[in-house]
């Protein structure tokens, strides 16, 4: 079997797999969402943690319920980092510098899951499982619930209330996240991926000396990594280990899970606006543009030149040949066109153009299908952001299922797009202009800022995958990544928040013949568009100076 259907068969076996699971968990989720009966376990939480899951919040209530516990998220996980020296389980691994632990807690409560050190070499089982296994379920249930409150202001109306946050962050961890997350654990075991406590034991002979690996608690966290597209590696090498990803169909298991919930949350969406066909109408432009980006990248991994690259099949440096050119790209694609960050494959060793498709799919705002509720939220701002454009067109006041969009509406829709390009470009350019910085980059040229300008879009939507290549383990990526972390994940969802607010507080407006039929293909297209060309507008200078400077050497 050539390379190039092993590709093709691959993506179109996800797609099946995709498709089973988008009516069931996606009916599922609304329910869960809009129950009024808590579950045993839940209410033994909301008593431990002093909350009312009943009491009905207000956009500004539910904003500080998610800022105040993402804080102590980070105050917590900064202070097991620090203290990770004294703790049980430690593997004789020290404490982490006080910048590291500021950018690594800031990470993983971000559902960033950028890591500027060595998993297997820094972090022991407390750490892991205590502190970083855990954010990678409760920011992931974070997202959920801020994409949820804004569905809930289209949905309703003459009424400021968008739900109560506690109540949806136990509901998305306890229904939703960890029973899928412990099937999905099973299957990796089952397949390979190790699930244990054990110590640093040395390994074999290795060109005269041995090798230390340590385990861990490895299958676990991988499952949760990839279904709450977090990303972070217990390994360095993060999914092209073998500890965590042993096998051809392990691969494609977890480019599943880190697709399943996004894609599924648009029939949630679609269920709980009542208009289903609302949400194929956002899963169309998902998947258009997914299934678009994989096909670019395939046909530039697998555009071989030379004897080397045609007798490999394909461009194969940087891959595994577990997984070869279609499951890398695959994978790549995928990633980072959510806020995954999760790597099979070193994306700095993908052709120029390669990479220059990596970065774009961050600098959408990954939303094809993007991360666990903020894929949601995006596309529906980008929506917003379409239904204005054809408002001007037409020449009358645009609107979207059966809510006006105002200028308020349209301010807060224009300041959410605006804040993750001004934090990439911005902190890009400090690095640059700066003269400590740029000794970091391990290459000159295109090439080299290619690794800080991907390095700050990873970080300022949430993805967190690296390009390798760059030296972040320095003061001052540890603090600006972070600052782009924590910057990147909160303002964008105090407009989200408030934008929720003024539309639930709206009266509907009845359909006329001149309402734009936003669950038609014409829509869906001009959503395409319009993603499109905003990015292109705001990132084409520096995808110039970079990939495609390099691509087109």
């Amino acid at each position: 079997m050539s390379p190039v259907l092993a590709g093709v068969l691959q993506l179109l076996a996800l797609i099946g797999a995709l498709a089973l699971a988008y009516v069931p968990l996606g009916t599922y989720m609304a329910r869960v969402y809009s129950s009024e009966k808590h579950l045993r376990v839940e209410k033994w939480i909301y008593k431990g943690i002093g909350a009312n899951p009943d009491t009905e919040m207000r956009w500004t209530a539910y904003l500080r319920g998610v800022l105040a516990f993402s804080a102590a998220g980070v105050l917590f996980l900064y202070l097991l980092q620090r203290l990770q020296g004294g703790l049980p389980g430690s593997l004789g691994f020290s404490s982490i510098e006080p910048a590291q632990a500021f950018d690594t807690a800031a990470s993983f409560v971000t559902n960033t899951n950028w890591q500027s050190y060595y998993g297997e070499q820094a972090m022991g089982h407390v750490v892991q499982t205590a502190g970083l296994a855990v954010q990678n379920f409760v920011s992931a249930a974070v997202g959920i619930a801020v994409a949820v409150a804004l569905v809930r202001g289209f949905a309703r109306s003459r009424t400021g209330e968008l739900g109560n946050f506690w109540a949806d962050l136990v509901r998305g961890t306890v229904r939703v996240l960890v029973p899928v997350a412990a099937v999905a654990a099973v299957v990796l075991v089952a397949c390979g991926a190790i699930q244990n406590f054990s110590g640093i034991h040395e390994v074999g002979q290795f060109m005269g000396g041995s090798q230390a690996w340590n385990g861990g608690a490895v299958a676990s966290q991988e499952a949760i990594k990839e279904l709450g597209t977090n990303g972070g590696g217990y390994f360095n090498a993060n999914s092209a280990h073998p500890f965590e990803n042993p096998t051809p169909f392990t691969n494609l298991f977890e480019i599943f899970l880190i697709l399943v919930i996004p894609l599924a949350l648009t029939r949630t969406f679609g269920v709980m606006v009542g208009s289903v066909k609302q949400g194929y109408a956002i899963l169309a432009t998902m998947v258009t543009i997914w299934v678009g980006f994989v096909a670019l990248m395939m046909w530039t991994e697998f555009a071989h030149h030379g004897p080397a690259l045609q007798a490999a099949g394909g461009a194969m440096e940087g891959k595994e040949t577990r997984f070869g050119v279609g499951g890398s790209a695959l994978f790549g694609v995928s990633t980072t066109l959510t806020s995954t960050g999760a790597v099979d494959s070193f994306h700095s060793s993908f052709t120029g153009l390669g990479g220059g498709i990596t970065m774009l799919g961050m600098m959408l705002g990954e939303i094809a299908p993007g991360g666990v509720g903020s894929g949601l939220y995006g596309m529906l701002i980008m929506a917003i952001i379409a239904v204005f454009i054809a408002g001007l067109m037409v020449g009358r006041t645009p609107e979207y299922l059966g809510k006006k969009i105002g200028p308020r509406e349209i301010k807060l829709a224009a300041c959410y797009i605006l804040v993750t390009p001004a934090l990439v470009l911005v902190f890009t350019a400090a690095s640059m202009a700066l003269p400590t910085p740029p000794n970091s980059m391990l290459n000159s040229g295109a090439h080299g800022f290619s690794e800080v300008l991907y390095a700050f879009t990873s970080a300022s939507n949430n993805n967190g995958s690296a390009f390798a290549g760059l030296n972040a383990n320095t003061d001052w990526y540890n603090t600006t990544t972070g600052l782009a972390m924590l910057l990147g994940r909160f303002v964008p969802m105090v407009f989200v928040l408030a934008l929720a607010g003024s539309l639930a507080g709206q009266r509907p407006v009845p359909a006329t013949a001149g309402t734009l039929r936003t669950e038609k293909p014409l829509f869906t297209g001009l959503l395409v568009g319009a993603i499109l060309i905003i990015t292109g507008l705001t990132y084409f200078p520096a995808l110039a100076l970079g990939p495609l400077a390099e691509g087109l050497a």
